[in-house]
């Protein structure tokens, strides 16, 4: 969805926004109030504002690198943390909000192949080498119009039915610039050879036993 959220910012009323910032201290956040009166927290790219008030309860969610430390430096500190057995921990800061914390998440890296390129584009570049649909050379170009000389190796298309084929190093960039841009293989998987077997199948049950 274009046009979306691009960040949030989770926003805390507290009674004594030093207090609340010392114990998020032990979270890694830091930060000073702002002259408009709230407390702009920050760890890495995360932000967290205090407002000072009287308190909502609310509940936070975080994913930390290391949770055995962040439960004993809050021990440490006096902030009781309660254990699940799934590894989620709980605790409370000095205004009552209910604070979940857990191991972070692990973003799978992607699969790629020796030489750098994804696996995917690899994969389909092999399928076009085995077959004989390609054109000569790389239809997508360079970025200025010039024309490349390189052959063609992989296959693109859109949603609209529009379909090019290029060489690798063009390819990526189409796969990388034109959102709705994607790989369009021709290695028995595709929708004729689906829909082919859907009719076979769907003649032979119709014929009497």
């Amino acid at each position: 969805m274009r046009g979306g959220v691009q960040a949030q910012v989770p926003v805390l009323s507290v009674g004594d926004a030093d207090a609340a910032g010392r114990f998020y201290a032990l979270f890694g956040y830091t930060g000073q109030p702002g002259e408009d009166g709230r407390t702009r927290l920050h760890c890495g790219d995360l932000t967290l504002l205090l407002v000072e008030g009287t308190p909502v309860p609310a509940t936070l969610h975080l994913h930390v690198d290391d949770v055995v430390a962040i439960a004993e430096h809050l021990a440490a500190a006096g902030h009781p943390v309660e254990r699940a057995p799934g590894g989620e921990c709980r605790t409370a800061d000095p205004d009552g909000n209910t604070i979940l914390f857990t191991r972070a998440l692990e973003a799978p890296a992607p699969q790629a192949e020796p030489d750098g390129r994804p696996a995917p584009v690899r994969r389909a570049a092999q399928v076009v080498a085995r077959s004989d649909g390609a054109p000569g050379h790389c239809q997508i170009g360079g970025p200025r119009g010039e024309p490349c000389t390189e052959p063609a190796e992989v296959k693109l298309a859109d949603s609209w039915g529009d379909t090019v084929w290029g060489c690798l190093t063009h390819a990526d960039e189409t796969l990388v610039n034109a959102r709705g841009a994607f790989l369009a293989t021709e290695d028995g998987t595709g929708l004729a050879a689906y829909l082919a077997a859907r009719q076979a199948r769907t003649d032979t049950a119709a014929v009497p036993g």
